[in-house]
């Protein structure tokens, strides 16, 4: 079971600001939500804010690449020095306060640091890689950047085996892909393309067709293989829906039917992504928990 968050003093602000945080920005799914277990919210939480802030770091269009790059080191470098650092000090800093509660995650949790130096190194390739040639760089990118926070909401679930993991590994690829295909216009026009080069030659999709703004059959094609490949992730990461316990259980159905959902809606509206964002809203809510809860198990 997850260590228990003192409900008063210290710990409790540093653990606080984290929740402020995650609450604080639009996601297509809460962040230690109510599904989740109490026990598990806290510590999900400190993870959401270490990677919050450092995603925004990477993102800030204002500075050079080089000052960015030099800002995300010293993140990490304040990650190393907070699980080295048993001291509270509730004087410093919103950022000083969280990485006071990741400290306290990690090790009181034996969380891998390994995990979020992976998180760091794929924020540091957003800001230096804006294409990628093939799924195989895709995977690996998505390894660094959605599979780690998976297996560390396992862990800190107390979930340690191999099998849930490697299917946590397909559901985090899985909902990344979901969202580089929802953010397909956006992510264009800030200059970055997920779509694998290999996939746009066999689709005959080309850029300039973008750059004119021409959504072609080529585009649509690509789409639609990259949302195939998606789908068979999201097959693979059922398994650990089914492999856990309790309320963390319904919380990766309800996720899993949450992602699943805008999957099928960016293929229903392939031909307007270059200016359509598909979203989930409130009125969407009661069915995915139905789904959640119908929910029809999955073959190991």
């Amino acid at each position: 079971m997850p260590s228990v968050v003192p409900a008063s003093g210290p710990l409790a602000t540093a653990y606080a600001a984290c929740q402020a945080l995650a609450q604080s920005h639009y996601e297509n799914f809460p962040v230690a939500s109510r599904l989740l277990p109490a026990s598990m919210r806290p510590h999900v939480a400190a993870v959401y804010a270490f990677a919050r802030v450092a995603d925004d770091i990477a993102d800030e269009g204002g500075d050079a690449a080089p000052v960015r790059r030099q800002r995300l080191d010293a993140w990490q470098r304040r990650l190393h020095a907070a699980v080295a650092d048993h001291r509270v000090d509730l004087t410093g800093s919103r950022d000083e306060l969280m990485m006071m509660a990741l400290g306290h995650t990690i090790r009181s949790l034996d969380l891998p640091v390994s995990l979020f130096d992976d998180l760091v190194s794929a924020f540091g390739q957003d800001i230096t890689t804006n294409r990628y040639a093939s799924w195989t760089d895709v995977f690996d990118y998505c390894r660094r950047s959605a599979n780690p926070v998976g297996r560390l909401v396992l862990l800190i679930g107390g979930y340690r085996d191999d099998a849930l993991a490697r299917s946590s590994d397909a559901f985090c690829t899985a909902l990344q892909l979901t969202n580089f295909w929802q953010d397909f216009g956006r992510d264009w026009r800030a200059g970055r393309l997920y779509v694998p080069r290999d996939v746009q030659a066999a689709s005959s999709a080309s850029e300039a067709d973008l750059a004119a703004e021409r959504w072609t059959p080529g585009w649509i094609a690509a789409l639609e293989s990259c949302i195939t490949t998606t789908r068979e992730l999201f097959d693979r990461g059922r398994f650990v829906c089914d492999g856990v316990r309790g309320r963390l259980r319904f919380e990766l159905r309800v996720t899993w039917h949450g992602g699943m959902c805008i999957l099928e809606r960016v293929n229903r509206d392939r031909a307007l992504l270059l200016n359509n964002r598909p979203t989930l809203g409130g009125k969407d809510v009661p069915l995915l928990l139905w789904r959640a809860v119908r929910w029809g198990g999955a073959a190991a």
